[in-house]
């Protein structure tokens, strides 16, 4: 039996995109100071190729973005960090 009219079925429900609010973990956890030896700390924050990932995935403000920027080049600096992956994550 077909589908009358203008009825429509689909076999899943229609999802429906609900985003979260972004917020920066750094200002309601109360993080003051981005540590680069911290290596697992700051893999929350890069892809899996190594790059740093911008503030519009992440949520993390204009000044710790900077902060957590700094850290990861320092990281990568001290060999904490790769510059360059395949699989990082």
């Amino acid at each position: 039996m077909a589908a009358t009219n203008n009825e429509i079925r689909y076999l899943n429900p229609p999802t429906v995109e609900v985003k979260k609010k972004k917020y920066c973990r750094f200002k309601r956890a109360g993080i003051k100071y981005v540590d680069y030896k911290d290596a697992e700390f700051l893999k929350k924050f890069l892809n899996e190729q190594g790059k740093i990932l911008p503030r519009r995935l992440t949520g993390t403000s204009l000044k710790f973005q900077k902060k957590v920027a700094q850290a990861v080049k320092r990281a990568r600096h001290l060999a904490l960090l790769p510059y360059v992956t395949d699989l990082l994550k």
